[in-house]
């Protein structure tokens, strides 16, 4: 399928050696800048000094690939780690141990992809995460799972997940089909894919398969979903969308980011690098300035400064930007263990 090759994306080699492993993630500790998750498509990786050394912290977890990481907004020494196949991780001492957190989660889910976590900004113990068998929810950080799945009958295999930062009950799943919308913190999902996908194509292989979804903090009506055949984009929450981005020379749009400090603005990734657009996506500028490739895997932008931007390269490392992705300078990652 054609949203399987996206996560596993173009393998490459080995971090701390002469190549450089696809950097499938990033994760910023949200209060220390000096503090940066990263994951390849073998191990887990942390910097405490801002990317001078970096630890190996997969040790006490399976050989899994990691697909998806998440720092506790309230406590963030602890963190959470969704594999390829071995379900969900915590650890509660910033990586260094790892316990298996799985109670809830199916034998199918456990061997499926965890794809994305996403926290209720009211209550750090109350997560969602989007898998390939679906959404599940916890409310007691992940001591215990349950499905989440009521409504989205067409389609098993989640994304992504998107929720409204002023609404926290309002959430958007990104899928195999389309984009569905939750009024009620995902007890109720309903198919909101009007210029999206047609109606006969859902549950064809040239169903639209959604690769991130993010609601604008600025205006929360407005919705972005990106896809492997392009973007889209609503402004009165899901009832009906357009496709934008339009002129991007790759459609295969595989990262997203909405600036959380400038309105109208979000930046995309794929195959062709890093464009931005600063109009709500009407018009794209190229932000490759210094990327010795621009095959990028992964964005982030800190929670500290928001001119610091991190990309993850597709086999050529880590890139940092301190001037909003107009230049990028590349991180070498020298491994202290």
């Amino acid at each position: 399928m054609k949203i399987l090759r996206v996560l596993l994306f173009l393998a490459s080699s080995l971090l701390g050696c002469n190549r450089s492993d696809p950097i499938v993630l990033i994760q910023l500790h949200p209060k220390n800048p000096d503090i940066i998750y990263i994951a390849t498509n073998d191990y887990i990786y942390k910097t405490r000094d801002g990317g001078q050394v970096w630890a190996n912290l997969s040790h006490g977890m399976s050989h899994s690939r990691v697909i998806a990481m998440a720092v506790d907004p309230s406590y963030p020494a602890t963190v959470y780690a969704g594999t390829k196949g071995d379900a969900v991780y915590k650890s509660h001492d910033g990586g260094q141990r790892w316990v298996s957190m799985r109670l809830g989660l199916d034998d199918a889910t456990i061997s499926s992809v965890v794809n994305q976590f996403l926290f209720d900004p009211a209550n750090a113990q109350h997560i969602f995460i989007a898998t390939t068998m679906g959404v599940f929810e916890t409310k007691n950080g992940g001591e215990q799972w349950v499905k989440r799945m009521e409504g989205m009958k067409e389609v098993l295999m989640v994304v992504t997940l998107g929720m409204d930062p002023t609404r926290s009950s309002i959430l958007y799943a990104g899928t195999s089909g389309g984009v569905y919308k939750s009024i009620d913190q995902a007890g109720h999902w309903e198919k909101v894919n009007d210029g999206l996908v047609p109606p006969s194509m859902v549950k064809t292989s040239r169903a639209l398969n959604v690769t991130a979804i993010l609601v604008d903090p600025h205006e929360p009506e407005t919705v972005y979903a990106a896809t492997l055949a392009g973007m889209y984009k609503t402004i009165d929450g899901a009832k009906s969308w357009k496709r934008i981005g339009e002129s991007l020379a790759d459609q295969m749009i595989v990262g997203m980011l909405l600036d959380r400090t400038r309105r109208g603005v979000l930046y995309v990734t794929g195959r062709d690098g890093v464009h931005r657009s600063d109009d709500g996506g009407a018009t794209w500028t190229v932000n490759n300035r210094g990327l010795s490739t621009t095959n990028i895997r992964s964005i982030a932008q800190s929670d500290v400064d928001p001119r610091v931007f991190y990309a993850g390269t597709n086999g050529s490392g880590l890139y940092r930007s301190q001037d909003a992705g107009e230049t990028w300078t590349s991180m070498p990652m020298v491994s202290g263990r």
